[in-house]
């Protein structure tokens, strides 16, 4: 093969290649939701996304949706998107990686009172006010919800909407600001949003881990959390298994770097 043959056959193969399409993967997210997640990119769950896609190689792309109910069914579940950077280990509806953190609902007071260790059965909480983040006036609520009121301590609870007031940046946000600004004196809060908003408190706050960590043998307060795929393509889901067990110094790193409190189970 002459010198000018073998130029040809090597420019062929550079534009064969370039017919190849470019893999993409659709991360399910919501816009409006630090620390995981919104629409400029600067929440954990984004930077996992993006950790995932440049590891196997894939552009990222995303589909809005706030998490209200639904959220799996009119995502995921439609094929809409092919991940969904942060769900509940072993959710059924989808299928679920291995964990990749584990966190726990915390205690958030103001570091000026007088709140250090409390319990789901100490005392003073009778005597304070308290917030709790809440889902709805049924059975789907929150675990600490359900432990304060399997206790009685229910007329000095204040709920405060999960999902929140979309008008307004970061919603769920409301129940430490609630704490910033002394509506409550205690709140019952899940980790990741404690800790990042903790973190950027103009107050000094204390956080410490609600406990019991399985109230009453059926409220648990510590979850895992995975990356949510469809369930029929298994293939992805190992591959984001492998990206997981490969990164996994650096996810932890990214974790910290938003100030989630992670726990070891029943820790």
């Amino acid at each position: 093969m002459t010198r000018f043959a073998a130029l040809a056959a090597a420019a062929f193969l550079l534009g064969s290649c370039s017919l190849i399409p470019e893999r993409t993967l659709t991360a399910c997210a919501d816009p409006n939701n630090l620390p995981f997640s919104n629409r400029a990119g600067q929440g954990f769950e984004n930077k996992l996304a993006e950790l995932i896609a440049a590891d196997l190689h894939a552009k990222l792309e995303y589909v809005w949706w706030a998490q209200r109910r639904g959220y799996v069914r009119n995502t995921l579940n439609e094929s809409k998107c092919d991940f969904w950077p942060g769900i509940g280990s072993n959710v059924e509806m989808v299928a679920t990686t291995r964990p990749y953190y584990r966190s726990t609902y915390m205690f958030v007071s103001r570091a000026d009172e007088n709140l250090k260790g409390l319990t789901l059965d100490d005392p003073r909480l009778k005597k304070l006010k308290i917030g709790v983040q809440m889902v709805g006036n049924d059975a789907s609520n929150t675990p600490p919800a359900h432990a304060l009121a399997s206790r009685g301590v229910i007329g000095n609870v204040r709920g405060y909407m999960l999902y929140g007031d979309y008008r307004k940046p970061n919603p769920p946000a409301e129940i430490m600001q609630a704490v910033e600004r002394g509506d409550v004196d205690v709140a019952l809060v899940w980790g990741p949003l404690a800790g990042y908003f903790a973190a950027k408190s103009p107050v000094p706050l204390r956080l410490e881990p609600v406990t019991p960590w399985m109230a009453d043998m059926q409220w648990p307060m510590q979850f895992d959390v995975s990356v949510g795929i469809q369930k029929n393509d298994q293939r992805l889901l190992k591959q984001v298994d492998q990206v997981l067990v490969r990164r996994s110094a650096e996810i932890r790193r990214l974790l910290d770097s938003y100030h989630v409190p992670v726990v070891e189970a029943g820790g």
